[in-house]
Protein backbone atom coordinates (compact mmCIF):
# COMPACT_ATOMS: atom_id res chain seq x y z
CA UNK A 1 0.00 0.00 0.00
CA UNK A 2 1.46 3.30 -0.67
CA UNK A 3 1.64 6.30 2.02
CA UNK A 4 -1.03 8.59 2.75
CA UNK A 5 -0.31 11.68 1.47
CA UNK A 6 1.29 13.79 3.62
CA UNK A 7 -0.70 17.09 5.08
CA UNK A 8 0.67 20.45 3.06
CA UNK A 9 2.63 22.32 6.20
CA UNK A 10 3.58 26.14 6.55
CA UNK A 11 6.58 27.60 7.01
CA UNK A 12 5.95 26.97 11.53
CA UNK A 13 5.08 23.42 10.63
CA UNK A 14 1.18 23.82 11.34
CA UNK A 15 -1.35 22.90 8.98
CA UNK A 16 -2.80 25.98 7.20
CA UNK A 17 -6.53 25.71 8.46
CA UNK A 18 -4.51 25.92 12.20
CA UNK A 19 -3.13 29.05 11.11
CA UNK A 20 -5.36 32.11 13.48
CA UNK A 21 -7.34 33.45 10.64
CA UNK A 22 -6.54 37.12 10.04
CA UNK A 23 -2.94 36.65 11.36
CA UNK A 24 -0.36 38.40 9.55
CA UNK A 25 3.26 39.60 9.73
CA UNK A 26 4.63 41.30 13.25
CA UNK A 27 4.12 45.27 13.44
CA UNK A 28 7.07 46.66 11.15
CA UNK A 29 8.67 48.61 13.97
CA UNK A 30 7.20 50.89 17.28
CA UNK A 31 6.71 54.28 17.61
CA UNK A 32 5.94 55.38 21.07
CA UNK A 33 5.80 59.11 22.08
CA UNK A 34 6.86 59.77 25.68
CA UNK A 35 6.44 62.51 28.22
CA UNK A 36 9.41 63.19 29.92
CA UNK A 37 7.86 65.07 32.37
CA UNK A 38 8.55 69.04 33.72
CA UNK A 39 12.25 68.77 34.88
CA UNK A 40 13.56 66.17 37.58
CA UNK A 41 14.42 62.46 36.94
CA UNK A 42 12.32 61.76 39.55
CA UNK A 43 9.13 62.83 37.70
CA UNK A 44 10.00 60.26 35.11
CA UNK A 45 7.84 57.22 34.87
CA UNK A 46 9.40 53.85 34.73
CA UNK A 47 6.99 53.18 31.64
CA UNK A 48 8.29 56.16 29.84
CA UNK A 49 12.18 54.93 31.08
CA UNK A 50 12.16 51.74 29.51
CA UNK A 51 10.63 52.97 26.31
CA UNK A 52 13.36 55.53 26.18
CA UNK A 53 16.12 52.57 26.90
CA UNK A 54 14.52 50.02 24.64
CA UNK A 55 14.56 52.63 22.06
CA UNK A 56 17.04 52.01 19.07
CA UNK A 57 16.00 55.93 17.86
CA UNK A 58 15.00 58.98 19.54
CA UNK A 59 13.27 61.70 17.93
CA UNK A 60 12.84 65.20 19.26
CA UNK A 61 13.16 69.10 20.51
CA UNK A 62 17.10 69.58 21.22
CA UNK A 63 17.04 70.16 24.82
CA UNK A 64 14.61 67.42 25.20
CA UNK A 65 16.76 64.44 23.36
CA UNK A 66 19.65 66.06 25.43
CA UNK A 67 17.44 65.25 28.74
CA UNK A 68 17.74 61.39 27.81
CA UNK A 69 21.09 59.65 28.33
CA UNK A 70 22.90 58.47 25.73
CA UNK A 71 23.11 54.39 25.04
CA UNK A 72 25.65 52.80 22.81
CA UNK A 73 23.67 51.96 19.57
CA UNK A 74 20.99 54.23 20.04
CA UNK A 75 20.24 57.07 17.53
CA UNK A 76 19.67 60.49 18.30
CA UNK A 77 17.39 62.79 16.16
CA UNK A 78 17.63 66.04 17.27
CA UNK A 79 15.62 69.21 15.76
CA UNK A 80 14.49 73.08 16.10
CA UNK A 81 11.24 73.90 17.90
CA UNK A 82 9.01 74.97 15.05
CA UNK A 83 8.94 71.50 13.16
CA UNK A 84 6.49 69.22 14.93
CA UNK A 85 4.61 67.74 11.79
CA UNK A 86 8.22 67.08 9.69
CA UNK A 87 10.00 65.58 13.13
CA UNK A 88 6.62 63.28 13.30
CA UNK A 89 6.84 62.51 10.31
CA UNK A 90 10.23 61.22 10.37
CA UNK A 91 9.59 59.45 13.39
CA UNK A 92 7.17 57.56 11.07
CA UNK A 93 9.36 56.41 8.37
CA UNK A 94 11.82 54.88 11.18
CA UNK A 95 9.02 53.09 12.69
CA UNK A 96 7.66 51.84 9.19
CA UNK A 97 11.34 50.72 8.26
CA UNK A 98 11.52 48.34 11.53
CA UNK A 99 13.16 50.82 13.74
CA UNK A 100 11.54 51.21 17.73
CA UNK A 101 11.15 54.88 18.01
CA UNK A 102 10.47 57.41 21.11
CA UNK A 103 9.51 60.55 20.50
CA UNK A 104 10.33 62.74 23.47
CA UNK A 105 8.40 65.54 24.52
CA UNK A 106 8.48 67.94 27.68
CA UNK A 107 5.83 67.50 30.23
CA UNK A 108 3.11 65.35 29.14
CA UNK A 109 2.72 64.74 24.96
CA UNK A 110 -1.28 65.05 25.30
CA UNK A 111 -0.73 68.50 26.37
CA UNK A 112 0.49 71.47 23.74
CA UNK A 113 3.26 69.05 22.68
CA UNK A 114 4.15 66.22 20.64
CA UNK A 115 1.10 63.63 20.52
CA UNK A 116 -0.88 65.95 18.66
CA UNK A 117 1.32 66.16 15.77
CA UNK A 118 2.31 62.67 15.75
CA UNK A 119 -1.35 61.13 15.18
CA UNK A 120 -2.22 64.52 12.92
CA UNK A 121 0.96 63.00 10.88
CA UNK A 122 -0.43 59.48 10.93
CA UNK A 123 -3.96 60.60 9.65
CA UNK A 124 -2.57 62.19 6.83
CA UNK A 125 -0.09 59.31 5.82
CA UNK A 126 -1.01 57.68 2.67
CA UNK A 127 0.55 54.92 3.53
CA UNK A 128 -0.85 51.80 6.27
CA UNK A 129 0.38 52.16 9.74
CA UNK A 130 1.75 49.37 9.61
CA UNK A 131 3.71 49.65 13.44
CA UNK A 132 2.85 49.51 16.47
CA UNK A 133 2.04 52.93 18.59
CA UNK A 134 1.56 54.19 21.95
CA UNK A 135 1.28 57.43 23.64
CA UNK A 136 3.18 57.71 27.35
CA UNK A 137 1.94 60.18 29.36
CA UNK A 138 3.99 62.16 31.80
CA UNK A 139 3.82 64.86 34.35
CA UNK A 140 2.31 67.68 32.64
CA UNK A 141 3.87 71.14 33.87
CA UNK A 142 0.65 72.41 35.07
CA UNK A 143 0.08 69.57 37.55
CA UNK A 144 3.78 70.05 39.19
CA UNK A 145 3.61 73.74 39.40
CA UNK A 146 -0.23 73.28 41.15
CA UNK A 147 1.42 70.89 43.47
CA UNK A 148 4.45 73.00 44.28
CA UNK A 149 1.45 75.64 45.26
CA UNK A 150 -0.90 73.09 46.98
CA UNK A 151 -4.39 72.75 45.13
CA UNK A 152 -4.75 75.57 42.86
CA UNK A 153 -6.75 73.21 40.35
CA UNK A 154 -8.41 71.26 42.98
CA UNK A 155 -11.76 72.53 41.23
CA UNK A 156 -12.77 72.89 37.68
CA UNK A 157 -9.92 74.17 35.79
CA UNK A 158 -9.01 74.80 32.06
CA UNK A 159 -5.71 75.01 29.99
CA UNK A 160 -5.11 77.73 27.09
CA UNK A 161 -1.51 78.04 25.29
CA UNK A 162 -1.31 82.28 24.63
CA UNK A 163 0.87 81.44 21.80
CA UNK A 164 -0.58 82.76 18.11
CA UNK A 165 1.74 80.26 15.96
CA UNK A 166 -0.99 77.86 15.34
CA UNK A 167 -4.27 79.90 15.92
CA UNK A 168 -4.86 83.39 15.62
CA UNK A 169 -5.14 85.72 18.80
CA UNK A 170 -8.49 86.12 18.03
CA UNK A 171 -9.38 82.69 19.14
CA UNK A 172 -6.88 82.91 21.89
CA UNK A 173 -8.58 85.97 23.55
CA UNK A 174 -12.32 84.08 22.90
CA UNK A 175 -11.16 81.40 25.21
CA UNK A 176 -10.20 84.01 27.45
CA UNK A 177 -12.86 85.52 27.47
CA UNK A 178 -14.95 81.91 27.79
CA UNK A 179 -12.97 80.56 30.67
CA UNK A 180 -13.17 83.80 32.56
CA UNK A 181 -17.20 84.10 32.80
CA UNK A 182 -17.36 80.84 33.33
CA UNK A 183 -14.75 80.94 36.17
CA UNK A 184 -12.26 78.27 35.57
CA UNK A 185 -8.87 78.38 37.62
CA UNK A 186 -6.76 78.86 34.28
CA UNK A 187 -3.17 77.29 33.45
CA UNK A 188 -1.73 79.32 31.02
CA UNK A 189 1.03 77.72 28.56
CA UNK A 190 3.78 79.31 26.66
CA UNK A 191 2.65 82.90 27.64
CA UNK A 192 6.19 84.33 25.93
CA UNK A 193 9.10 84.49 24.05
CA UNK A 194 11.61 86.50 22.47
CA UNK A 195 9.03 86.67 19.42
CA UNK A 196 5.93 86.97 21.43
CA UNK A 197 6.06 89.37 24.28
CA UNK A 198 3.17 90.95 23.75
CA UNK A 199 0.76 87.81 24.23
CA UNK A 200 0.63 87.76 28.23
CA UNK A 201 0.06 90.99 28.49
CA UNK A 202 -3.24 91.36 26.16
CA UNK A 203 -4.05 88.21 27.70
CA UNK A 204 -3.82 90.29 31.20
CA UNK A 205 -5.78 92.95 30.03
CA UNK A 206 -8.86 90.91 29.12
CA UNK A 207 -8.63 89.18 32.78
CA UNK A 208 -8.24 92.56 34.42
CA UNK A 209 -11.82 93.31 32.52
CA UNK A 210 -13.22 90.37 33.34
CA UNK A 211 -11.94 89.25 37.27
CA UNK A 212 -11.64 90.55 40.56
CA UNK A 213 -8.13 92.44 41.37
CA UNK A 214 -7.76 89.98 44.12
CA UNK A 215 -7.73 86.83 42.14
CA UNK A 216 -4.30 84.54 42.48
CA UNK A 217 -2.18 84.40 40.12
CA UNK A 218 1.23 82.66 40.54
CA UNK A 219 3.83 82.68 38.17
CA UNK A 220 5.68 79.01 38.46
CA UNK A 221 8.78 79.37 36.26
CA UNK A 222 11.34 75.78 35.73
CA UNK A 223 9.32 74.28 37.96
CA UNK A 224 11.36 71.09 39.18
CA UNK A 225 14.73 72.19 38.36
CA UNK A 226 17.79 74.21 40.02
CA UNK A 227 16.52 77.66 39.16
CA UNK A 228 12.96 77.00 40.06
CA UNK A 229 10.97 80.30 41.12
CA UNK A 230 7.70 80.40 42.59
CA UNK A 231 5.47 84.19 42.80
CA UNK A 232 2.29 84.20 44.44
CA UNK A 233 0.50 87.97 43.45
CA UNK A 234 -3.20 88.94 42.66
CA UNK A 235 -4.57 89.52 39.47
CA UNK A 236 -3.73 93.54 39.85
CA UNK A 237 -0.76 93.62 41.15
CA UNK A 238 0.68 90.73 38.77
CA UNK A 239 3.45 91.74 36.51
CA UNK A 240 3.08 89.70 32.54
CA UNK A 241 6.47 90.72 32.20
CA UNK A 242 7.67 87.93 34.94
CA UNK A 243 6.46 85.19 32.11
CA UNK A 244 8.75 83.91 29.24
CA UNK A 245 8.27 79.81 28.10
CA UNK A 246 9.76 78.40 30.88
CA UNK A 247 6.90 79.87 33.25
CA UNK A 248 3.55 78.05 33.76
CA UNK A 249 1.05 81.13 34.46
CA UNK A 250 -2.01 80.18 36.89
CA UNK A 251 -4.92 82.30 37.51
CA UNK A 252 -7.56 81.53 40.01
CA UNK A 253 -11.52 81.52 39.71
CA UNK A 254 -13.57 83.80 41.85
CA UNK A 255 -13.19 80.40 44.59
CA UNK A 256 -9.63 80.42 44.57
CA UNK A 257 -7.95 81.86 47.96
CA UNK A 258 -4.44 81.78 50.05
CA UNK A 259 -3.86 79.15 52.74
CA UNK A 260 -1.19 79.64 54.89
CA UNK A 261 0.37 76.14 55.26
CA UNK A 262 3.32 75.07 57.40
CA UNK A 263 5.88 76.86 58.23
CA UNK A 264 3.80 80.15 56.90
CA UNK A 265 4.04 78.81 53.40
CA UNK A 266 1.76 80.25 51.32
CA UNK A 267 -0.35 77.54 49.54
CA UNK A 268 -3.45 78.36 47.00
CA UNK A 269 -6.72 76.35 47.31
CA UNK A 270 -9.29 75.97 44.36
CA UNK A 271 -11.63 74.33 46.27
CA UNK A 272 -14.10 71.36 44.22
CA UNK A 273 -17.44 72.96 46.08
CA UNK A 274 -19.05 75.75 44.90
CA UNK A 275 -22.34 76.94 46.62
CA UNK A 276 -24.93 77.56 44.56
CA UNK A 277 -26.20 80.94 43.31
CA UNK A 278 -29.25 82.61 44.98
Amino acid sequence: MSAAPTEPKTATGTPPEAEMPGAGPAPAGRLAVVGLGPGPDAWLTGEAADEIAAATDLVGYLPYVARCPERPGQVRHASDNRVEINRARQAIALARAGRRVAVVSGGDPGVFAMAAAVVEAIGTDPQPADYDFAVLPGVSAMQAAAARLGAALGGDFCAISLSDNLKPWSVVEKRLVAAATGDFAMAFYNPASKARPDGIHAAFAVLRRLKAGTTPVAFARAVGRPDEAMVVTTLAEAEPARADMATLVLVGSSQTRLVTGPGGRTLLLTPRSVEAER
